[in-house]
């Protein structure tokens, strides 16, 4: 008895031991680097040009909604206007009509190119709100410290403040050593597929192979991870997939006075429910334990220790951080029903009903993986499961932190944004990225736009403005993340 305490005893003792050794050793990622302080430029001109832009209603609606072509061919004109030099000295293609694609030639051929994404699409203007702005949505108001409109965060800021970098850098008579693209595309916001897609296939077809890729996606946000008070840029090294499935429920209808046991609203709501109530299982992807490595170390001790310890208390953290939506997102295939039809009178039963649950696919599961599991939960013949819409994809690859090319990018954002922690992160929602999948293994997702929690409605939202100062950072970053790869 006293052999199997010991036992006992010095197994709780090594394994102490070994907790205290992992937090012990679990230290900064960070980098340490001088602030730059050697670029100026004339942050007025820089939010005019952002706003004239946002006056463009570049606006995409999905299932086919009128495109205005006019709008995007006055934006052109625009860009042309507003930036002589590059329209003087890079290479411009029109793609699909209206997605743009700039060739910077370098002089160094064995050097491979970089590409920066943006894209000239918005989201409409819900129907029925647009006297609820504080300014209207496409007049491009600069006003109380912000440009406000439409596209101004969500991704105009990205388009212009490449532009305006590259601009700059042609003033200053730079010429990068390695080539560089700038793609932006015009259908994002549906897709992709004519701008990004046709983009990518092309650059795909003349064997165009890229050291790294940069699109929107990340922010630098504060007071939306728990556990880091101060700034926390969150780069995106993998996106969740997408996948919408479509639920359909066929019986006879009839009059609502004698209905059967079961209706078609009532199976496809049981439906729905199975889903909601048994989702699929949460799991710690690469791209999250990153996140915890380069932002565990920078937490109090009680986080710092479990997170140091993932191999030992990953339930409990996998407990607590999918306590809310966004950490739930982080961790697992989520399960969203979106679209629910049915019934044309209140005395009538339905002969069908139909639901789209919307699914986001984390790294690691696929689209079979979530088909399979539909049909599982379900278990009802009755109701005729589908995939739905042409917008479906699976997870990214994720992209390896240890590469140099995210440490630039990490090098580049802590030069500008001073007292800023940059993590990896996983992207829940998705980009343009996944057009050029095929072109390099290095694949980034960061805006450098400042977020709390109460700005990050503000993209597809109202009053979706970026304050002045953070623009003026944004073609900042750009210029130096040019100057610090293409050198």
């Amino acid at each position: 008895m006293k052999k199997v305490l010991w036992v006992v005893i010095v197994g709780i003792l090594l394994l102490i031991c070994a907790v205290f050794i992992r937090t012990t050793t679990f230290t900064s990622k960070q980098l340490k680097v001088n602030p730059v302080r050697d670029i100026s430029i004339d942050a007025r001109q820089a939010a005019e040009h952002l706003a004239g832009a946002i006056r463009f209603q570049t606006v995409s609606h999905q299932n086919g909604g009128p495109l205005k072509g006019e709008e995007f061919l006055k934006m052109r004109r625009y860009l042309e206007q507003t930036f002589p030099r590059i329209h003087g000295s890079l290479t411009r293609e029109t793609v699909a009509d209206h997605s743009l694609l700039y060739t910077w030639k370098g002089p160094e051929a064995g050097l491979k190119p970089i590409l920066l994404m943006a894209h000239l699409d918005v989201v409409p203007i819900e129907p029925g709100t647009e006297s609820q702005w504080t300014h209207p949505p496409f007049e491009g108001r600069i006003a109380g410290g912000y440009i406000w409109g439409r596209g101004a965060w969500d991704n105009k800021a990205s388009v212009m403040g490449i532009l305006e970098a590259v601009e700059k850098h042609l003033g200053e008579g730079f010429q990068p050593r390695r080539p560089i693209y700038l793609a932006f595309g015009h259908d994002e916001e549906v897709g992709g597929l004519r701008g990004a897609g046709k983009m990518g296939a092309l650059l795909q077809e003349r064997g165009t192979q890229l050291e790294f890729i940069l699109d929107e996606g990340g922010l630098i946000t504060q007071g939306v991870v728990p556990g880091i008070a101060v700034p926390a840029a969150l780069v995106g090294i993998a996106e969740k997939g997408f996948l919408s499935v479509e639920l359909t429920v066929e019986v006879e209808g009839g009059h609502s006075s004698m209905p059967p046991a079961h209706t078609a609203i009532g199976m496809l709501s049981a439906a729905i429910r199975k889903l909601e109530d048994n989702q699929m299982p949460a799991r710690i992807s690469n791209s999250t334990r990153s996140l915890f490595d380069y932002l565990g170390p920078e937490m109090p001790y009680p986080n710092r220790l479990a997170l140091a310890n993932l191999w030992l208390l990953g339930p409990l953290v996998k407990y607590q951080f999918g306590a809310g939506p966004a950490g739930n997102a982080a961790l697992r295939t989520t399960t969203a029903p979106t679209i629910i039809e049915a019934g044309v009178k209140e005395n009538v039963l339905p002969g069908k009903a139909r639901a789209v649950v919307n699914f986001r696919i984390l790294p690691g599961n696929s689209i079979q993986d979530v088909m399979e599991h539909v049909r599982r939960t379900i278990a009802n013949p009755r109701v005729k499961i589908a995939r739905f819409g042409s917008s479906n994809s699976e997870p990214s690859f994720e992209s390896d932190v240890r590469s140099p090319n995210f440490a630039l990018l990490q090098r580049t954002i802590s030069e500008i944004f001073s007292q800023t922690l940059v993590a990896p992160n996983l992207m829940v929602a998705g980009t343009d990225t996944k057009h050029y999948a095929k072109l390099s293994r290095n694949i980034y997702r960061f805006q450098p736009i400042k977020a709390g929690p109460k700005d990050l409605s503000l993209p597809h939202g109202m009053n979706e403005r970026i304050a002045l100062e953070n623009y003026k950072e944004t073609v900042l970053f750009y210029y130096q993340l040019i100057r610090n790869s293409a050198r």
